[in-house]
């Protein structure tokens, strides 16, 4: 079992109201069991909602309480996201999952480069919290983007 961020199937819970649809994705999960999942709403927050962003540190550093998460206006939002990630944990231990394709640069689902707090679309290294978490557990976590260029690779040979 699979876990794939919401937003990459075409569910609208990107924080703009939109998504990030994927139909390379799609196709290649064609016969693949996943369950979609957007951390940011099992953590309370609305769709849509002010882009945030982790502040000075990483997933993992918020998860150890040393990193806040704030959005665009100077708010503290960092408690929904650990909680999405936690609730994300939950659904994912119920279901079996031993696999997570995230969205990238997400402060919740980012997979080893995340927005660097900044609102200037810079990257740094680094996942993004429910990434963290996941990873901490067990499960293994690729971006889409990795997923991708790797079964493509996997056709050609």
């Amino acid at each position: 079992m699979i876990l794939i961020s919401a937003c990459l199937l075409g569910y609208n819970c990107k924080y703009n109201g939109g998504n990030n649809f994927n139909p390379d994705l799609l196709k290649l999960l064609k016969n693949e069991s996943f369950i979609p999942i957007c951390p940011e709403q099992l953590g309370g927050l609305p769709t849509p909602r002010i882009a945030c962003e982790i502040q000075n540190a990483t997933g993992d550093d918020v998860l150890l309480g040393k990193g806040k998460i704030y959005n665009k206006n100077g708010y503290d939002l960092t408690s929904l996201f650990v909680q999405g990630a936690k609730r994300t944990l939950i659904e994912a231990k119920k279901a079996g999952v031993n696999k997570a394709i995230l969205k990238s640069k997400s402060p919740s689902c980012g997979v080893n480069q995340i927005y660097d707090g900044s609102f200037t679309s810079k990257l740094k290294n680094g996942d993004g919290v429910t990434t963290a978490l996941l990873k901490q557990s067990g499960i293994e976590v690729i971006s889409a983007e990795d997923y991708i260029k790797g079964e493509k690779s996997n056709e050609s040979n």
